[in-house]
């Protein structure tokens, strides 16, 4: 039996998610729509209400970053384990109007009246059910990387957001960091002439026991862990698929390339103009490592774009790296090459002829360089509107809850606007389709669909487990 969004939301029980939204034009402006929520916050110093579901790790690094914003409330935590909620509600102690409440079911966060924003950062296979809602009840929603566990949730995303004209942010807070910024334009500037290859990489020097083989057991005290798999498949606990390891399991994640690879492909589509690529192989395994992780410690995806190649390269047993940089990003021009990662960049031109200098070096042809300081947290203006920020330490976090408030209040797309985040997590995603599947992956951007391959084209989605349907 079908039942409707608040009987849902007001019920004990799981129910039937539905979301049947259609693409209104994914560049267009998100407009507010009227008598949804009180998101169109009109005065500096109203208070911005946000509710924050999944308070593990990250999620509380986004409490704590919200609260940095003299207009945050923060009103409601949730959590399935007791623990993350004690811990998140703490946090929340010293706060103008009290602490905030503490909740289990995602559910009672939604159907709150005094509610305009939910954080999502829950583990990545339970993503998409709550942001869809979320954006049903009239909340705007910041939702952490990649946005969804498959392709096309992460497009039911895209479409609830738009067909209730709510503003998402996706937590690839890099493209609001000053010098990535200034890196992109510098591709788009064409001072590195022609791009034809880009490569991306996380390399580490781990362990051959990796994170272990702990034998299944009992979920910790006041876990409900029925309720953590959610729509996941049924599986006996075990402390591997829970609190941060559970990204190495394919049931809630997709391994480091959905985890890191998200956060620099990225980049490269910004930098590089491009939504999508055409065609993704990925070649790896579980080859050394003797944990009971499910995804590889040793991965290469190449994508293929229209003009150029990307490939994204992990290891877990080896930390060599190019230049001893552990990751990053590298732009390869017919005139110069450009590396970027968190802590700066550097610009380094091809060597030629110095009579004939390419039209956007210097005839000296030497290399630009941008170190980053530490990053120190910032400090807020008097007027107690928003952080002061410096481009000496690009910091990204605050910037980007920054762009996502500021948004908020124009209803302007933000800078890692839902759809955006769906293309890159798709890109990533499809990588992984090929590595399970052992072949090329090739992809209609503008239909989602793989072409003449029906294995590969079932992984674009999963049947939720009952009764959670999306």
């Amino acid at each position: 039996m079908a039942i409707n969004r608040r009987q849902f939301v007001s019920s004990t029980a799981a129910g039937l998610v539905t979301a049947s939204a259609a693409l209104t034009g994914r560049r267009a402006a998100a407009a507010p729509s009227s008598a949804q929520s009180r998101s169109n916050v009109a005065g500096a110093n109203d208070r911005i209400r946000v509710g924050y579901i999944g308070v593990g790790g990250m999620g509380r690094a986004h409490l704590n970053n919200f609260q940095f914003f003299p207009e945050t409330q923060s009103v409601v935590v949730c959590d399935v384990w007791p623990f993350n909620v004690d811990r998140a509600v703490k946090m929340t102690a010293n706060q103008r109007g009290g602490p905030a409440e503490g909740v289990k079911d995602f559910r009672r966060v939604l159907d709150r009246q005094d509610l305009d924003v939910v954080v999502i950062a829950t583990p990545d296979h339970w993503h998409a059910i709550p942001a869809v809602l979320a954006c049903q009840a009239g909340k705007d929603v910041y939702v952490e990387k990649p946005i969804s566990l498959n392709i096309r949730e992460g497009r039911k995303m895209v479409d609830a957001a738009r067909a209730h004209k709510r503003i998402v942010q996706v937590g690839t807070q890099q493209r609001s960091g000053a010098h990535f910024k200034e890196a992109v334009q510098i591709v788009r500037d064409g001072r590195l002439g022609q791009v034809t290859r880009v490569a991306t990489w996380n390399y580490g020097a781990g362990n051959l026991q990796g994170i272990g083989h702990p034998p299944d057991g009992q979920p910790p005290d006041g876990l409900d862990y029925d309720f953590w798999l959610g729509p996941a498949p049924k599986r006996p606990f075990n402390d591997n698929r829970f609190i941060f390891n559970f990204r190495w399991f394919w049931d809630y994640a997709g391994g480091m390339m959905t985890d890191w690879g998200v956060h620099l492909i990225d980049i490269v589509q910004w930098a590089m103009n491009v939504d999508a690529p055409r065609a993704v192989t990925a070649v790896g395994a579980k080859y050394a490592i003797k944990d009971n992780r499910e995804t590889p410690d040793t991965i290469d995806a190449f994508l293929e774009y229209p003009t150029f190649i990307c490939s994204y390269s992990n290891r877990v047993l080896n930390g060599r790296s190019p230049n001893n940089r552990g990751y990053g990003i590298e732009f390869y021009g017919t005139e110069g090459t450009l590396f970027v990662d968190r802590a700066g960049y550097e610009l380094t031109p091809e060597p030629v002829d110095p009579e004939t200098p390419p039209a956007y070096w210097k005839a000296e042809m030497e290399s630009v360089q941008k170190p980053l300081k530490p990053w120190e947290r910032p400090r807020r203006t008097r007027a107690g509107r928003y952080p002061t920020l410096t481009a000496e330490s690009s910091d990204q976090n605050i910037s980007h809850i920054r762009n996502f408030y500021e948004c908020l209040k124009s209803r302007q797309l933000p800078a890692s606007d839902i759809e955006i985040g769906h293309r890159s997590s798709s890109a990533c995603m499809l990588a992984n389709l090929s590595l399970r599947t052992g072949r090329t992956v090739v992809w209609d951007a503008a239909k989602e669909t793989i072409a003449g391959d029906a294995e590969a084209s079932a992984l674009l989605w999963r049947e939720p487990r009952t009764p959670w349907t999306l």
